[in-house]
């Protein structure tokens, strides 16, 4: 019996249910037991997932192609720690609140490592963290939310379609056409 393939893109995304802890949200916050959550299940949500050389991010044959095959035009890079981000720690708060995009939320880690955390279909909280490397797409119309981990610093690209569109509509928008689609491609189709 061969040994099973381990999936690449868990040495730099990992995943897991949240406890209700309201103890620093740059903490992993681990149930007990821990309860992991696959990078599959990730995906039945929407969440879609890649593993990337970011030492190299300027010449990567994958991520040219991840880009043109999504129509992934217009890149920027953002960098969330005390030294780079003026008022930071409002700022981290400010991540934190639950919202949801009407376009894909896509995160490239190239440097450090954070949280985002999303709700899955019965509104419990999974949290991913994406460490460099690691890159995430983030549905239009999931509802989530995002902070730095302990280590205090992030680097990431941040990916559109065309120019860049980053409006956070905080809990509850459940009226905007992107969750209503979220929710009937997701949650109701999905648990049928």
């Amino acid at each position: 019996m061969g040994e099973a393939v381990k999936d690449q893109r868990e040495e730099v995304i990992q995943a897991w249910y949240m406890d209700d802890s309201d103890e620093d949200q740059r903490l992993p916050h681990h149930k007990d037991p821990k309860e992991f959550v696959s990078l599959d299940k990730l995906a039945e949500l929407g969440v879609l997932s890649w593993r990337l050389d970011a030492d190299n991010y300027e010449t990567d044959e994958d991520l040219k192609k991840i880009r043109q095959s999504r129509g992934y035009s217009y890149t920027d890079f953002c960098e969330v720690c005390p030294a780079k981000l003026p008022n930071y720690e409002a700022k981290v708060k400010s991540f934190f609140e639950e919202h949801l995009h009407t376009d894909e939320e896509i995160r490239y880690c190239v440097g450090g490592s954070g949280y985002f955390d999303v709700r899955d279909r019965n509104e419990a909280w999974i949290r991913v963290w994406v460490k460099k490397g690691g890159m995430i797409v983030l549905p239009a119309g999931i509802y989530h939310r995002f902070t730095v981990d302990s280590e205090n610093y992030i680097e990431a690209m941040r990916l559109f379609v065309g120019e860049p569109v980053w409006t956070p509509y905080n809990r509850p928008h459940d009226h905007l056409p992107a969750r209503k689609e979220y929710v009937d491609n997701f949650v109701i189709n999905a648990s049928a």
